[in-house]
């Protein structure tokens, strides 16, 4: 068994979707980054690459190459699912938690959890998906940006 964990934070701007776990949310601001920013999902990508020793997410998809701007990062994820692959290694389980003051993501949470199961190739019933706010506190709070962390717990196949 291995674990890992992955951290990441974007800034809210104006003229952006949100995008979170891969699910469009309705919300006068997105996400900024050189892909389409799913806080979400680049956690994951660090949690697993973490586990399996591969490094993390700006290793593999450098924000300095032009091939991965405003790319879907369900499709970096499935390429991290992919290089698990090649150690032998599959999702033991997978928890996460999205800090974001708002927009409510109750209703979105199930969608976010649908994908991260079926981009890592894993039972639906190994993927839990959690959203919390910060009580207003903090860049979170003030709705500058939304965080999120992911804990893997990666097995190997037989």
């Amino acid at each position: 068994m291995r674990i890992g964990h992955g951290y990441d934070v974007h800034a809210l701007v104006t003229n952006r979707k949100l995008v979170l776990g891969g699910v469009h949310v309705p919300f006068d601001k997105g996400l900024q980054g050189h892909s389409d920013a799913d806080v979400l999902i680049h956690a994951v990508c660090d949690a697993c690459l973490g586990a399996a020793g591969m490094g993390d997410i700006g290793q593999h998809f450098p924000d300095t190459d032009e091939s991965f701007k405003n790319i879907d990062s369900r499709l970096l994820l499935r390429k991290v699912s992919q290089l698990l692959k090649t150690r032998s290694l599959q999702l033991g389980n997978l928890d996460c938690t999205i800090l974001a003051q708002a927009p409510k993501l109750s209703t979105y949470l199930n969608q976010m959890k649908l994908n991260l199961a079926e981009d890592l190739q894993a039972a639906v019933e190994n993927v839990n998906i959690k959203a919390t706010t910060t009580e207003g506190l903090g860049f979170i709070g003030e709705q500058n940006g939304m965080a999120a962390h992911a804990v893997v717990l990666l097995t190997k196949t037989s």
